[in-house]
């Protein structure tokens, strides 16, 4: 489990400024930047991790984000916000672009898993598409099924999912397993089920050009 809110660095030692790049994370995506930093050798860079739980609370991420640039400035050449809009209305965007800091461009994970392009392009054939990243997969229970309050009143399934008709598993790991929970997710849903796998999508690029 990555703790949220801890920055990482390939020694566990305060970061050096020199050349060092920060990546302010969504909690949601810790697991794969720690994969495309451990498989390219991206020891230059270093991340700390916002609670995955703020994309319950879109209206906090803004603030949360601001406050952590404002923490870290200082310690390092270069800080990269690693969210998409996710939900803030243009206004996490806009606060990046006051404060001088780059972030990853697309309207949330789902986009930039698949590809932005790629996403805007299926837009229209899948309206009634429900995504489910590794990560949502995994927090299935803790970010869709009790907040949404599906444990104690299953009888609300239809009125939240009613307009759905697919669940998309955008999958960044070939994981049986997760595959299996996914379909497990979309029975529970009463969705059909259809797996499709991304991998890190534009987020791997976005990665690389730091």
């Amino acid at each position: 489990m990555i703790p949220d809110d801890a920055t990482l660095t390939e020694t566990g030692l305060p970061p050096e400024r020199s050349g060092r790049v920060l990546l302010i994370a969504c909690g949601a995506l810790a697991r794969e930047i720690l994969d495309l930093k451990a498989a390219n050798g991206w020891s230059h860079l270093d991340l700390t991790c916002l609670p995955a739980n703020l994309h319950l609370w879109p209206e906090r991420i803004t603030a949360a984000v601001a406050e952590a640039v404002a923490r870290h400035r200082a310690d390092y050449d270069k800080l990269f916000v690693v969210y998409a809009d996710c939900g803030t209305g243009g206004l996490l965007a806009a606060k990046c672009a006051e404060l001088g800091v780059e972030m990853v461009e697309g309207p949330h994970c789902y986009a930039f898993f698949e590809g932005n392009a790629a996403f805007a392009e299926r837009a229209e054939e899948e309206m009634g598409a429900f995504y489910l990243t590794d990560f949502l997969v995994r927090q299935f229970d803790a970010f869709v099924w009790r907040p949404l309050g599906l444990d104690r009143h299953p009888e609300l399934r239809g009125m939240y999912f009613g307009n759905y008709d697919r669940l998309v598993y955008q999958a960044q790991t070939d994981d049986p397993g997760l595959d299996a929970k996914a379909a497990d997710c979309a029975a529970r849903l009463g969705l059909r089920y259809e797996r499709r796998l991304t991998g890190y999508g534009d987020l791997a690029p976005a990665l690389a050009r730091l």
